[in-house]
């Protein structure tokens, strides 16, 4: 991989990682232990900030795939490049479908049960972020 490429992927990959650490696995959390904090409250903040955290996201996976592309990347780059896209692509366009509609019937008053959804996109966040990790070491690390 040629050095520009590999110190562009390596930068968008812990990019990446640090705002899905620091979003999915602090900020969400969080949120609901804060004092006044409603459910239907911590879902709507929630709703706006992972729409947003998503739509860099994508953004970002773009820029890595052209980077990875561009650099005639190695098989390791590569395959951490394609789980993290895919990752993100299942969490996108199968998890979150769901718990929008979820959050959609609690946000107009239901009241339901614990959702397994949560898991799955916890599940895939915490695999993305061994592939986000994976890519950054492989891209920077000759």
């Amino acid at each position: 991989m040629n050095t520009t490429a590999a110190a562009v992927t390596g930068a968008v990959a812990f990019v990446w990682l640090g705002m899905v650490l620091g979003i999915s696995f602090l900020e969400a959390p969080l949120k609901f232990r804060a004092p006044g904090v409603t459910v239907p409250i911590g879902l709507g903040i929630g709703r706006l900030v992972f729409r947003a955290l998503n739509a860099v996201e994508a953004v970002l996976a773009v820029a890595v795939v052209v980077a990875v592309v561009a650099g005639s990347a190695g098989v390791p780059v590569v395959a951490c490049a394609v789980a993290a896209a895919v990752l993100l692509a299942v969490q996108l366009a199968v998890i979150r479908p769901p718990l929008n509609r979820r959050s959609d019937r609690v946000l107009a008053g239901e009241e339901l049960p614990r959702s397994s959804g949560h898991l799955y996109y916890v599940a895939c966040e915490s695999l993305k972020v061994a592939a986000l990790v994976g890519l950054g070491v492989s891209a920077l690390v000759r």
